[in-house]
């Protein structure tokens, strides 16, 4: 078997993985995520539902730098555990989420897309609204009924976050980096 071509300058090419986008995830707590899970296993269409609940900070940052933010989100992770409430639903069109309010994850937030400064994609540097997306890729009416069933009941609660997590997007799902728990 013939061994891959060099990249110009002599060097090996970088394997695949590597290349993939990093995304920045906000942990959640094991007890709200096994709760936020069943929410999404139960509500979103089963064949597209290959992730676990989660808060996205970062969709796709450069690959080229993990190592920065590997340095980035250790010491951001020095911190207390952010406060957080999920505060109610969040409509997505085609689809519902729990909204989450922690103004403390927003700054950490604004740290890192600081540190980024010129690398984030249009959607990265949008304004962060936190959520757990529940449900999606559904029709707008499938997802105002979820919302009119869940909306009177829905338990407003109250948690910290457990810590960061770093992942490479890989042919539609997530590869594990590390998770930086916070320590404060």
């Amino acid at each position: 078997m013939k061994s891959p071509d060099p990249e110009p300058g002599g060097g090996r090419p970088e394997p695949v993985a590597r290349r993939a986008p990093l995304l920045i995830t906000a942990e959640l707590p094991p007890d709200v995520l096994a709760w936020a899970d069943a929410m999404r296993r139960a509500h979103y269409p089963p064949d597209r539902n290959r992730l676990k609940a989660h808060v996205t900070l970062f969709h796709a940052l450069p690959p080229s730098v993990e190592e920065e933010l590997r340095e980035c989100l250790a010491q951001l992770a020095g911190a207390p555990p952010p406060p957080a409430r999920i505060t109610g639903l969040m409509k997505l069109g085609g689809g519902t989420a729990l909204e989450v309010d922690s103004p403390t994850l927003v700054a950490l937030h604004g740290a890192i897309a600081d540190r980024m400064h010129g690398l984030l994609t249009h959607h990265d540097a949008l304004p962060l609204k936190l959520h757990v997306t529940i449900q999606n890729k559904v029709t707008s009416q499938a997802a105002r009924a979820l919302q009119a069933e869940l909306g009177p009941t829905l338990e407003h609660r109250a948690f910290r976050f457990y810590g960061f997590g770093l992942y490479a997007y890989e042919e539609g799902l997530w590869r594990p980096i590390r998770t930086f728990p916070f320590r404060g």
